[in-house]
């Protein structure tokens, strides 16, 4: 591959960042939401509940954010509001009592938050069609070191002097921030970039496309995926606090350092499956976060268990750039909108896996790893049954295809 452009490094930089301070505040939930629940006197299930409602408002963002990035010839003026929408969701949840009011302002924010994915990794897998796996990957390495390394560790080291409205508060300054650094860069990605001009949108195309047994088998495989990752995530820090008697601070740390392995393989595996089939890739990642998840789950210490969730979500966290631009490549248009209907499947629906792990932490947190080891494996014996495009021709309009799938045209 020929090396980047000055305007594409430019471009993946500054999406990089805008995505690292969207994420950092956002990615901040999974170590504060324990601590809302603690002072509400709250348990495990309303823990996943507030995460679940958090996905759920994401969900409701994407998509609206793709149409719109598709037909506006200036989406970095969209990935502006996103800031200023995170902050103020945020803010106001730090401002109001009682668990439900809490809960949906908080989801509220998430929705700005959401609404930056679509529109910044459209323009990329736009202004990058040959490396749209290397393009997602980078841009997520900013996401990851906000949510999954700034976020946890911040978070945990603020609520050992904070209360969690006061911590939500101070973290909420990042984004405020790079929402005022943003306003010359927004101009400028709508100058430079052709890639971002507006393009047709055929949604009823689209609903036909992703309605088909192949559409509807890689929609089944994406949330499972998502499902099997966000059932970890979600009960790791309240498993390492309650079982093992770990400080906000010490549980965030480990989950900072557990994530951000996965983050830093993220653009190597994009880049990687850009120029080989992309379904092996998967398919092994797949099987081998069922295998630790499971190995987690039956764990007798804490290092047994941080050696098993160590790579049972690294490995799903590192794949997620390679799932995102094998989607694009199914629907092989309208990038942009493609993108928010995978974003609303993995982060709307998957993250029920929130939910249902925390139901079954009720009865026994490490139950949360074996939940997602199960959903893993589900998600990797449908994935089994498709037939991915060669990442060696992005530019095709080749699609995922079912090995046998007779109600396909």
């Amino acid at each position: 591959m020929q090396a980047l452009e000055p305007r594409h490094r430019f471009l993946l930089g500054a999406l990089a960042l805008g995505h690292l301070s969207n994420d950092w505040v956002a990615g901040t939930l999974w170590i504060l939401a324990p601590a809302i629940a603690a002072a509400m006197g709250l348990g495990p299930a309303e823990v996943g509940l507030i995460l679940t409602v958090n996905g759920i408002g994401a969900g409701l963002a994407y998509i609206p954010a793709g149409i719109l990035s598709d037909r506006s010839s200036r989406p970095g003026l969209l990935m502006l509001l996103s800031f200023w929408w995170v902050a103020l969701g945020y803010l106001s949840a730090t401002l109001v009592p009682g668990f439900w009011a809490v809960t949906l302002l908080l989801a509220f924010g998430v929705m700005g938050d959401a609404f930056w994915h679509p529109v910044a990794t459209g323009v990329l897998v736009k202004a990058l069609p040959a490396r749209r796996a290397q393009a997602i990957g980078i841009h997520a390495i900013g996401g990851s070191l906000g949510a999954e390394v700034l976020a946890p560790l911040s978070a945990g080291f603020l609520l050992g002097y904070f209360d969690w409205q006061t911590t939500l508060q101070i973290l909420v300054m990042p984004v405020i921030f790079m929402g005022i650094l943003f306003v010359p860069v927004a101009a400028r990605i709508g100058r430079e970039h052709p890639a971002a001009k507006p393009t047709t949108i055929d949604i009823a195309g689209m609903l036909r496309q992703w309605s088909r047994p192949t559409g509807l088998a890689l929609i089944a495989m994406l949330i499972l995926y998502n499902m099997a990752l966000v059932a970890q995530m979600a009960m790791a820090p309240l498993y390492f606090q309650r079982q093992h008697g770990m400080s906000p601070f010490e549980s965030g740390a480990i989950f900072a350092f557990i994530l951000v392995i996965g983050s830093l393989f993220q653009p190597l595996l994009g880049r990687f499956s850009d120029t080989r089939e992309r379904k092996p890739l998967v398919l092994a990642m797949l099987f081998a976060a069922s295998f630790f998840a499971l190995f987690a789950s039956f764990a007798s210490s804490l290092t047994w268990a941080i050696l098993g969730l160590l790579p049972a979500i690294a490995i799903l966290t590192a794949v997620r750039p390679v799932v995102l631009a094998a989607a694009v490549e199914y629907s092989s248009k309208s990038e942009s909108t493609t993108l928010g209907i995978v974003f609303t499947v993995l982060d709307g629906v998957g993250m029920a896996g929130a939910l249902c792990a925390g139901i079954v932490g009720e009865f026994e947190l490490a139950y949360a790893f074996l939940l997602g080891a199960g959903l893993a494996f589900a998600s990797a014996l449908i994935c089994v049954f498709l037939r991915f495009p060669s990442g060696e021709l992005p530019t095709e309009h080749a699609a995922i295809s079912p090995v046998a799938s007779p109600g396909d045209p």
